[in-house]
């Protein structure tokens, strides 16, 4: 399963991006503010400019699993191997402050004081997860790759 996040508009503090799962157009990703880091940058780099839990992952390819989280008390999908960031997950939430550097799937989107928020999350979350969760039981590799497109 290829999962597919392209950056498209960015807020001061938040960052609104499409999400593609197998080449289809699926609902839209809300993050942290997108500080420019990627993944081929040095770990020093990316802590130089990562204000934690205000900044959006790196841009790159990254394994996802699905697996237990502890804050949520549920199996979640979580990124592996970001560089610079642990525990990073897809799960429902609507506004900024929902994430933490978590990516938050949407049916929706809409601005409120100047950011990007995302509607209807637990719904595309559950569409999504259960996508994910397949590809999982199946033993199918899950792959998410974040890039930038802005408009």
């Amino acid at each position: 399963m290829e999962l597919v996040v392209t950056r498209r508009w960015q807020g001061n503090a938040s960052t609104l991006s499409t999400l593609s799962v197998d080449g289809k157009v699926h609902h839209f990703i809300l993050e942290d503010a997108d500080r420019g880091l990627d993944s081929k940058m040095t770990l020093q780099q990316i802590a130089d400019i990562k204000i934690k839990r205000e900044t959006a992952i790196p841009t790159g390819r990254y394994k996802v699993i699905v697996s237990h989280s502890t804050r949520f008390k549920r199996l979640l999908p979580r990124l592996v191997d970001v560089p610079g960031y642990s525990g990073i997950l897809i799960h429902p939430g609507n506004y900024i402050r929902n994430t933490e550097g978590c990516l938050l799937p949407g049916l929706t989107n809409f601005k409120e004081d100047k950011e990007y928020c995302v509607g209807s999350s637990k719904s595309a979350f559950e569409q999504l997860y259960e996508k994910i969760l397949t590809a999982w039981k199946h033993e199918d590799g899950i792959w998410i790759t974040i890039k930038t497109d802005y408009k």
